[in-house]
């Protein structure tokens, strides 16, 4: 059997100085950890036999302007068939340079969504195979899912952002 305190004993005694926070959210482990990171913990928790976490159902990216250095969060969600057991692994990385590993070589599956979130976020997942935009033009010269743009005219006044989670 597999829990959350299974999960992050095994995963501290690991890696006890790439895990930055921990938490749970609707009984899943949440694990905040160092974006160098990344490629060794997933690639540990894919290959744990025990666990059978080999099913990365989740890959994406939130843009946090406020977050000074740490401005992209990319969440990984994986789960357990066997055991019908989810964690979720999250990571910052800043918006000057907007690079992490690419999960292509874990998970197969990792590449169109890390192409989805090049092309709507600017994220540079360093091996992937194939990086280049899936949904928007090539001419594009923005990412537009960053919150970096007003989501309506200026010369409106009936509407604020902050009415739009901004």
């Amino acid at each position: 059997m597999i829990d959350n305190k299974i999960v992050l004993d095994e995963l501290q005694s690991q890696f006890s100085t790439s895990i930055l926070e921990s938490n749970e959210d609707s009984d899943m482990l949440c694990l905040e950890i160092q974006p160098e990171s990344l490629l060794d913990i997933m690639g540990y928790i894919k290959n744990k036999s025990e666990w059978e976490l080999n099913f990365l159902t989740t890959l994406c990216a939130t843009h946090y302007p406020e977050s000074s250095g740490r401005e992209i969060a990319m969440m990984y969600q994986l789960y357990s068939m066997k055991y019908g057991y989810r964690l979720r692994i999250k990571s910052f990385i800043p918006i000057a340079n907007p690079t992490i590993d690419s999960l292509t070589s874990l998970f197969p599956s990792a590449n169109w969504q890390e192409r989805q979130e090049y092309d709507f976020f600017g994220v540079q997942f360093k091996g992937h195979p194939d990086l280049r935009r899936i949904l928007n033009m090539d001419e594009m010269d923005y990412f537009p899912m960053r919150k970096e743009y007003v989501l309506e005219d200026d010369t409106r006044t009936d509407k604020e952002d902050s009415f739009f989670g901004r």
